[in-house]
């Protein structure tokens, strides 16, 4: 059971670059074209960490700090994500709050350092992520709090390890209610469409773009890095909710997962490829439904 959780975060480490690879695909494939190679967010971030660095006279100690902090906050969230029905490496009572509080640190950390530069562009896309994180959070902390009310669980592990049982067979509303909600999180914190295009250059529609725009060689590469390794986070996580295999072998139930998360990055990729960019005005009534929903979920389970 431990050499399981291990190579679960082993896994997160290896493998996140990986979905956006996918997701890539996924979208060169609904619109008729190659695309990039597979593997190609691994050869942008190799490539970045081997370039120099620019800096602005403006910036400060900040700016070079955030994006190492952002990392490291998504390794040690990765040590609390339980993989399949395996426990994680750290599991104790109230863990999925601290790994929601990982999240939220990394996102301030590159909030800070988008504002120490002293841009009022970047400034223009840090408001926004924290508006839009500011009704992503409560909608997060409720569907996973959800999970933990119907399991009744103390840790992220035991919930995501019954949900099959607790939750999906008793309550299946309740379940894919709390599904939705993550979803529509993942696809938020993640800055995908419909809230955030990516691939973006347009001043007046950049939201996470903007605020990394200062940012080059190897600190890139660590935003790069540390964007892949939360989108691991919010897919697993969906993925032991949407894929409750649980028969008993923790290597078995991994490998599910793992399958599961590629699956969740393959339904991204078709999301983004079916549907246009929301309007910066609907951004926060969609956000607000996916905490209705969680909020919905916490009374079935009760």
């Amino acid at each position: 059971m431990v050499s399981a959780s291990i190579v679960g975060v082993l896994a997160g480490l290896i493998l996140a670059p990986l979905l956006g690879g996918i997701i890539n695909r996924v979208k060169a494939l609904f619109a008729g074209r190659s695309g990039q190679p597979l593997l190609q967010p691994y050869r942008d971030i190799a490539k970045l960490l081997r370039k120099g660095a620019v800096f602005s006279t403006t910036t400060g100690e900040m700016f070079g700090v955030g994006p190492a902090i952002g990392v490291a906050a998504g390794v040690v969230g990765l040590t609390l994500l339980p993989l399949g029905g395996s426990r994680a490496p750290v599991a104790f009572s109230g863990d999925f709050l601290l790994l929601l509080g990982l999240l939220a640190l990394a996102r301030f950390c590159i909030v800070l350092a988008a504002l120490d530069t002293g841009s009022a562009f970047e400034g223009m896309g840090a408001s926004r992520e924290v508006a839009f994180s500011a009704l992503a959070e409560p909608a997060m902390l409720l569907a996973v709090g959800a999970l933990v009310r119907a399991t009744d669980a103390q840790s992220l592990s035991a919930a995501v390890g019954a949900v099959w049982k607790q939750v999906w067979q008793p309550s299946m509303p309740a379940a894919v209610l709390v599904a939705a909600a993550l979803a529509v999180v993942l696809l938020c914190e993640n800055a995908r469409i419909p809230f955030d295009d990516p691939n973006t250059h347009l001043e007046l529609t950049m939201i996470h773009e903007v605020m990394v725009l200062d940012h080059s060689g190897p600190d890139f590469g660590l935003v790069l890095y540390g964007g892949a390794l939360k989108l691991w986070i919010f897919s697993a996580l969906l993925a032991g909710v949407l894929v409750p295999v649980r028969c008993g072998s923790p290597w078995l139930d991994a490998v599910a997962t793992v399958i599961g998360t590629f699956c969740v990055a393959a339904g991204g990729g078709a999301v983004e490829s079916t549907m246009a960019r929301l309007r910066l005005v609907r951004v926060p009534q969609l956000l607000v439904g996916a905490a209705v929903m969680a909020a919905l979920a916490v009374l079935l389970v009760r």
